[in-house]
């Protein structure tokens, strides 16, 4: 197993394994790829913290950083946030994920990142020690109620406890559909199937 950078060369094996691994999941079909493919041209994405692990000369695990903003009273934070990461469906439940979230945290930590946002189900990123970011008087774009799905991992207290604001999703993460579809006629055709449980459903 070798877990390291992502290349230039290994974009459209890795944009086929995120299609892969979030086909149906959260809605019919999948934005993940597509939202991916449009960081890695975009400022907005972390070059040092895109990391894949590969097994066996196959990309099977990706993760992937980019920045966001942070407005509170003062003024406007340009914060770090994880996500999308995956794993191929045949090598989930191993532990590959474990090891690429914990390489790259180390990391980003290591960078002197204070703290990382992610979006995502509890019961995963709670394992790394993410939290409730509403904890931190931090709100989840215009959402007033609670989103326990908004969470942060902290690295340093001390400039999180200074801060109160409103996160704001990176404009990269507004999927047009239009777009989305035509930018899926480059992949092998899947069956888009309506599941429950789908945040779309």
């Amino acid at each position: 197993m070798d877990i390291r950078l992502e290349q230039r060369t290994d974009y459209k094996e890795v944009e086929l394994l995120i299609r892969e691994a979030f086909w149906n999941i959260y809605r019919p079909g999948c934005y993940e790829h597509f939202i991916v493919h449009n960081l890695r041209y975009d400022s907005s994405f972390i070059n040092k913290l895109d990391y894949v692990i590969e097994e066996d000369g196959r990309i099977i695990a990706h993760i992937v950083y980019s920045s966001n903003k942070l407005i509170t009273d003062e003024n406007t934070e340009t914060v770090v946030t994880l996500g999308p990461i995956c794993v191929h469906p045949d090598y989930q439940k191993q532990g590959y994920g474990r090891k690429l979230m914990e390489h790259t945290l180390n990391l980003a930590q290591e960078m002197g990142i204070p703290y990382v946002f992610v979006v995502g189900i509890e019961n995963f990123y709670t394992k790394f020690g993410f939290e409730d970011a509403s904890k931190y008087g931090i709100q989840y774009n215009d959402l007033t109620e609670d989103t326990p799905f908004f969470m942060v991992k902290v690295f340093d207290e001390e400039k999180i406890n200074s801060i109160n604001g409103i996160y704001k999703d990176n404009e990269l993460f507004k999927v047009d559909k239009e777009e989305l579809e035509k930018f899926d006629q480059k992949f092998p055709p899947k069956q888009k199937e309506k599941r429950e449980g789908q945040l779309d459903f």
